[in-house]
């Protein structure tokens, strides 16, 4: 493998790195990985060493949740380094069976999960209003649906209330239809960065053909990638909180029914400690009548990675410790929670696995916020 001199150096700014060790005493994995992202920093700084420590199986163990980065008094983004490490094993192929076909079928279906494009809007059948939208035709909002909402069965119902709440809220929005794609952010962490900027190319004149105000998605990683990633998105992006919050605040959305629930909302890692959008979920969720609102002891900047992220769908980490998901779900479970309310395809599916892993299914239930207003329309 041949590394060109000072490459890691230079894009990650590891001299730059005081060794405090505040990114492996934060990493929320550490507590039950062998990772530790200061070593990992410490240790590339040597490019004799980088194909030697790409083989490390902790490269994998990062959920990309960005703590370490929160953290950093130097203000670098420590799990890049892990980032750059897996690009160099993906270059080679070197990758596990499951993370190959996800990537090879985000390639050639536009999503992760081998299903057929042809089937992206099979979700819109019956649902009033999903309206796709012609090239060049006019619409307030341009919708991203996220390749697990597509496709996934327990995710779709989320799609189709989020229709019902934007049609309760007089919104002009629209969906793409069948060109949709991923996003790419999955597959720049699972280290493809030649077919993540194949998706921002793609994606980006994609988008270009509506005339539209603003690009809303349903997922936080979406969300993120068109946002901070994308490297010629001249649209503003927003997450479907942000939209759904400021309906409310402006009076257009109406939520009568009471919907009677003690509600702790657990931060989506790439909406809340990535993005900084902590108020708007709350927001929704005091504006429902019924609900009791608590708040997680490890909340917002500090909150509790789910592991759902950083490619870990696709990726399983060697460690048999309990997964982060069932440690947060015993904290709800200690204040008394009825529901866990979140905002982000992939923490749903991994607290709802939790739930059940911890035998809390008669106790205790995950609901996307979406879930919570079609309650309470």
């Amino acid at each position: 493998m041949s590394i060109e001199h000072g490459t890691f150096v230079e894009k990650y700014d590891l001299l730059g790195c005081i060794q405090c060790g505040r990114c492996t005493g934060g990493c929320p994995v550490t507590v039950r990985t062998d990772l530790n992202v200061r070593r990992f920093v410490y240790d590339t700084v040597d490019d004799a060493r980088l194909e030697e420590l790409s083989e490390k199986p902790e490269v994998w163990d990062c959920t990309t949740c960005n703590t370490c980065a929160i953290r950093c008094p130097k203000g670098l983004e420590p799990f890049e380094v892990l980032l750059g490490l897996r690009a160099m094993r993906a270059e080679e192929g070197n990758l596990e069976p499951t993370a190959i076909s996800a990537l090879e079928s985000m390639f050639n279906n536009g999503n992760p999960w081998g299903k057929p494009a042809a089937k992206r809007v099979d979700w819109m059948e019956g649902v009033e209003g999903a309206r796709i939208l012609e090239e060049g035709e006019k619409a307030d909002v341009l919708m991203h649906i996220c390749c697990t909402a597509a496709y996934d069965p327990k995710i779709m119902p989320f799609v189709k209330t989020l229709v019902k709440v934007l049609n309760a809220a007089g919104v002009d929005f629209g969906f793409i239809g069948v060109e949709e794609k991923h996003c790419g952010s999955e597959a720049r962490r699972l280290g493809e960065e030649g077919l993540f900027e194949y998706f921002d190319e793609e994606n980006t004149e994609l988008f270009g053909r509506y005339d539209v105000n603003r690009l809303v998605t349903l997922s936080p990683h979406c969300f993120n990638s068109f946002k901070n990633e994308y490297t010629n998105l001249e649209l503003p992006v927003m997450h479907y909180t942000q939209l759904i919050a400021e309906l409310l605040e402006d009076g257009k959305l109406e939520l009568p029914t009471e919907v009677a629930s003690k509600v702790v909302f657990h931060d989506p890692c790439y909406l809340g400690k990535k993005n900084l959008v902590f108020d708007e979920p709350r927001y929704i969720l005091g504006k429902i009548k019924g609900v009791e609102l608590t708040e997680f002891y490890r909340n917002k900047e500090r909150s509790l990675c789910c592991e759902g992220g950083g490619g870990k769908m696709w990726v399983e980490s060697e460690s048999k410790a309990p997964r982060l998901a069932e440690t947060r779900v015993a904290d709800a479970h200690d204040l008394g929670a009825q529901t866990i309310a979140v905002a982000c395809p992939f923490c749903w599916l991994t607290i709802e696995d939790a739930i059940k892993a911890k035998g809390y299914e008669e106790e205790m239930q995950v609901k996307d916020i979406l879930e919570l207003l079609g309650e309470a329309l």
